[in-house]
């Protein structure tokens, strides 16, 4: 049998304060095997709730890893919350500043150590109208490309069902079914040996992988997925 990563003090701190939340869905799992018991590896997630870092973070650790996720470096400054995640592992993400490059150099760096990084590539809480995955940023590209551990997708639904950020609706009753599906490692061998990849081709892997986290929800779902990705900013305009 596996033997847990070891963690520390804020891990089991925050496990303490998340696994009763996750009582709030009853939990179905599929291929949670191919995570990875020892070694760097991304996992790459879809983002449908604000539930879902908490619901994802114990999965992980219930699987005997600890979970280093980035995360909006607006978090580290909520009081006591963020110097749990912050002591946890999580690696904050400056986005549109000139910090941007240090959290994927913190990323990149956890990887090399072996360390498992989450990612939510979208950024933020879908605003498909339906839920599928959005247009992604390209963050993850660099990290599948910049280091040789397995990239796997990941699609969860229902912690939607339970907390809709957009409606502002909080359901925790009747207990709604939250499925995590786990995919198999994404072959990227056909995108690597541009050094650096150019914005065109880090877009590609992007789409690459999240389409495959797409795939995965569609069969949570038991429906067909929308070509392409809902892009908020065209919705806007």
């Amino acid at each position: 049998m596996a033997r847990r990563e070891k963690d520390g003090i804020w891990v089991k701190i925050a496990a303490a304060v998340f696994y009763p939340i996750t009582w709030l869905g009853k939990r179905v799992t599929r291929g949670a095997e191919r995570i990875p018991r020892q070694g760097g590896a991304i996992l790459v997630f879809n983002h449908i709730s604000h539930l879902d870092p908490v619901v994802d973070a114990v999965f992980v650790h219930r699987n005997k890893r600890v979970p280093r996720f980035l995360a909006k470096d607006s978090l580290f400054r909520i009081p006591v919350a963020g110097k749990i995640i912050g002591g946890a592992g999580t690696i904050p993400v400056y986005r549109g500043t000139a910090n941007a490059a240090d959290s994927l150099r913190a990323a990149n760096e956890a990887l090399r150590e072996g360390k498992l990084v989450c990612i939510y590539p979208e950024g933020t809480i879908s605003k498909d109208p339906d839920g599928w995955p959005m247009r992604s940023f390209p963050g993850v590209a660099r990290l599948a490309l910049t280091n040789d551990v397995p990239v796997l997708p990941i699609a969860r639904w229902g912690t939607n069902h339970i907390l809709n950020g957009y409606t502002k609706t909080f359901r925790p009753f009747p207990r709604k079914t939250v499925t995590i599906y786990v995919g198999e490692p994404v072959d990227l061998s056909g995108f690597r040996g541009e050094d650096p990849p150019s914005n065109t081709t880090l877009m590609r892997v992007t789409e690459f992988i999240m389409n495959d986290v797409k795939a995965l929800l569609a069969e949570i779902r038991g429906e067909k997925a929308p070509d392409g990705f809902f892009n908020p900013k065209k919705a806007e305009s």
